[in-house]
């Protein structure tokens, strides 16, 4: 490990199989957001997502299948992928399911990790996007957005060789991201039943300082851990280099060490983040900890301090194939007696087993918000009490890599789009990413200049459709105004006449 001086078609993630993927990359850089290139990625906020929001090209939707007393307030952040060609990238929808915002991504690609982070004091928005690869890492970049969802810094790996992979983009106080990156390294497998010219994954894990873009820390797993940890043997018909280990997660320790996630060894190791050396290893073939009854995982993700000594994980409890039901766990260590026990846990009562990706959150009311990964897609939120007071899910075959809820307010600086359906029957409003939203006003008229309200609705999603009274059908031109919970306009479309809008929605 290198501590550097601080300078100030099938898409599935994690470990399943993917198609080969060929699309343009997305904007790159480690500093201040640059201007996407031609072909790539349209910049998130972009007139591209609005008017992919027109044109009705939302990524899928979110079944809510309860609503409970007790939740959270807060939106929810997805990131669907699965094997249907629908649009995809990184979504915001409500607790009905009604979508927010959403940034449409390039055909191929794949979005993951999409949260709210806090970078220089502020709130943001942070994803990771680019493309997956059959040994279920990616190659992207990792995206840092303001409140008007304008991208102000891109991450990723500023060593040529290393891919920026989609398994952790994780924003730290000091003004630093961790991420995850790999390299392709020729190797003796013979160990695990390979060739002697090999190939393996070296895992890295890099600190990078967002402003300049320069690594702060870089960790090689090859150096750490051998690959006789694995619980993976050889598998000549497995295609790219050896998976031995399976990084899927990188979290600050309460301690400010690190806190890293092995799926292929079914251990989480603790990190000193100064010397790179593993400080222990709860779980797997080298355990330093006692597990009592329930404190073994199996193929886990998402490791999180959760109190002192605590640690909660999203325990998938199989290796991709059915098992016992996934779970989240809450592991107590003893560092003094070397002893590790299960303090509680929480399943679904559908009893849901998950065989990749996965991740839990803990919210600022006790409750604990799930996603179920793949292959259920659901995301659900308990009580502190085990009670069940959210639960949703994604279409079939649908998931998402990690699910998120967190408050978010924004007014984008992009003004709302209007448009008229063909029978003039009704109007159709679009704000993509506006959360402060109460109604839609419908002005209208028989000239640009003098337009009159005509029709009002409430929200019931990014895009909301406004029925027009009989009397207001023969309107030539409109305009929306997005009115706020106190009345106010906080937004007002183009005018618009009547025909040409009708014209460009059919």
């Amino acid at each position: 490990m290198t501590r550097l001086p601080r300078t100030y078609a099938t898409f599935m993630l994690c470990g399943a199989t993917v198609a080969a993927l060929t699309a343009a990359a997305p904007a790159t850089g480690t500093a201040a957001a640059e201007q996407a290139a031609p072909g790539s990625a349209p910049a998130p906020g972009s007139a591209a997502d609005q008017a992919a929001a027109v044109d009705g090209e939302a990524p899928p939707g979110l079944d809510v299948l309860k609503r409970g007393r007790g939740m959270a307030p807060g939106l929810l952040f997805l990131t669907p992928q699965g094997r249907h060609e629908t649009p995809r990238g990184p979504q915001i929808v409500d607790d009905r399911g009604r979508p927010v915002w959403y940034h449409r991504i390039p055909t191929g690609f794949v979005a993951a990790d999409f949260q709210v982070q806090e970078y220089r004091g502020e709130k943001v928005l942070t994803w990771w996007e680019g493309e997956s690869s059959p040994t279920g890492t990616g190659s992207g970049t990792g995206y840092i957005a303001d409140e008007n969802y304008d991208v102000i810094a891109t991450v990723k790996t500023p060593d040529p060789g290393e891919r920026t992979d989609f398994h952790e983009f994780r924003l730290t106080p000091d003004g630093t991201a961790l991420i995850l990156s790999y390299r392709d390294e020729p190797y003796d497998l013979t160990p695990v039943g390979g060739p002697k010219d090999g190939q393996v994954l070296d895992y890295v894990v890099q600190e990078i300082d967002i402003a300049t873009g320069e690594k702060v820390m870089d960790w090689h797993s090859l150096d750490h851990i051998p690959i006789t940890d694995s619980d993976r043997r050889f598998d000549p018909g497995m295609p790219g280099p050896f998976p031995y280990l399976h990084l899927n997660a990188v979290s600050l320790d309460r301690d400010g060490d690190l806190l890293f996630s092995g799926r292929e060894t079914s251990t989480v190791y603790k990190v000193d983040r100064e010397t790179g050396e593993i400080v222990w290893r709860l779980g797997g073939k080298r355990s330093d900890f006692r597990l009592g009854a329930g404190a073994r995982t199996i193929g886990q993700h998402n490791i999180e301090p959760a109190g002192e000594n605590t640690y909660r994980v999203f325990d998938n409890q199989n290796m991709g194939s059915p098992g016992y039901e996934s779970r989240v766990a809450w592991l107590r260590i003893d560092e003094r007696r070397m002893t590790a026990e299960l303090v509680r846990q929480q399943v679904h009562p559908d009893r849901l087993t998950t065989g990749l990706e996965g991740n839990s959150q803990a919210l600022p009311n006790g409750n604990t918000f799930v996603s179920w990964g793949s292959p259920s897609g659901r995301i659900s939120e308990f009580s502190p009490s085990g009670r069940l007071v959210f639960d949703s899910a994604l279409p079939e075959d649908i998931s998402s890599y990690r699910g998120y809820r967190a408050p978010w307010k924004s007014t984008p600086g992009t003004a709302p789009e209007v448009g008229v359906n063909d029978a003039v029957t009704a109007v159709e409003a679009v704000w993509n990413g506006a959360t402060e939203v109460r109604d839609w006003r419908v002005l209208g008229g028989e000239t640009a200049s003098r337009l009159r309200p005509v029709a009002r609705a409430g929200w019931q999603g990014l895009d909301t459709e406004v029925p027009l009274p009989p009397e207001a059908r023969g309107i030539d031109y409109v305009k929306v105004q997005a009115l706020d919970a106190r009345g106010r306009v906080i937004g007002s479309s183009p005018v618009e006449a009547v025909e040409p809008a009708a014209s460009r929605h059919r």
